[in-house]
């Protein structure tokens, strides 16, 4: 029997329509499952069955039966763009697109990097559906991520990655000023109280997380930074420098959606290094701005 999901609408998604705000939601993943779940009537707004356009006011109560997960086919798709910054025969370090999902999930059956990467023979890990995935980026973000190429690579990336020992730095262009130079922002993370589909400080189930800053630039009206994650919590960067009134520019969750003409939040994974768990020389590897990133940070310059 399927598990009864039940959610209340935050008010910011006043107005919006049913099927893209249960597309939004986790536990439903995409469009489609979204569709499906309209079509077969499981979908209730204020305990009354709605259609697919219906415009939520906000604040009432969705529920839904959680879509069946559905095991992913992890056949080779040389179709998902991706480009190999470094390789070796223990490892990858690979440069993500925006708007490709990191491994199989529910709502991203297929097409997702670990797919396009099967022909390289990655593996390592637990998870029969993210072979050789260390950490992850949100679909919208761009940049690197390590690959492990068997189990043994797999746990030491990941004891790396426990123990802090693998730098992950992104640039993140802001709407606002800094109040410093640089800054650390010390703040537990876990699913928000009031909305499924956001994560925030305002959480009943707080982890760890921890997340550094320095102004590389500041604009008119924007500030260029350099972030450091300490820890890996779902969306940390967008929710912790939301909280300290620097929305990420372009972000439509928890930042400035479509500032700048942008399409995507402005977030781009551009340093990766650590020392290599095969001997332990260091690797270090940077990635430039992508284009769309490159021209909205031209325009703020403006």
């Amino acid at each position: 029997m399927a598990e009864r999901v039940t959610l209340v609408v935050p008010e910011g998604a006043a107005g919006e329509r049913l099927d893209r705000f249960l597309a939004g939601v986790e536990a439903v993943g995409s469009r489609a499952a979204a569709e499906r779940l309209l079509a077969a009537g499981t979908v209730t707004v204020a305990g009354a069955p709605r259609s697919k356009s219906h415009r939520l006011e906000g604040g009432e109560e969705v529920a839904f039966d959680a879509p069946e997960a559905v095991a992913p086919s992890l056949e080779p798709d040389a179709g998902v763009p991706l480009r190999i910054a470094h390789e070796d025969e223990h490892l990858l370090v690979v440069e993500k697109p925006a708007g490709v999902v990191v491994h199989p999930s529910a709502g991203h059956a297929g097409g997702t990097l670990v797919h396009g990467l099967l022909a390289r023979a990655i593996a390592g890990g637990e998870e029969a559906e993210r072979p050789g995935i260390v950490h992850r980026l949100d679909r919208d973000t761009s940049g690197l991520l390590v690959v492990a190429r068997s189990d043994a690579v797999h746990r030491a990336l990941q004891r790396l990655l426990r123990a802090r020992e693998i730098t992950r730095e992104y640039l993140a262009l802001v709407r606002g000023r800094p109040r410093s130079r640089r800054g650390r922002i010390e703040a537990a993370i876990g699913r928000d109280r009031h909305d499924a589909t956001r994560h925030s400080l305002d959480t009943a189930t707080p982890r760890e997380a921890v997340t550094e800053f320095e102004v590389v630039e500041l604009l008119r009206a924007h500030a260029l930074l350099r972030v450091r994650l300490e820890t890996g919590r779902t969306h940390q960067i967008r929710v912790h420098l939301g909280a300290i009134d620097l929305p990420v520019a372009g972000d439509p969750v928890y930042g400035v959606e479509g500032d700048l003409g942008l399409e995507r939040q402005f977030l781009h994974a551009a340093r990766l290094a650590f020392p290599h768990p095969v001997g332990g020389a260091p690797v270090e590897v940077e990635s430039p701005l992508p284009d769309d990133l490159a021209a909205a940070l031209e325009r703020a310059r403006a």
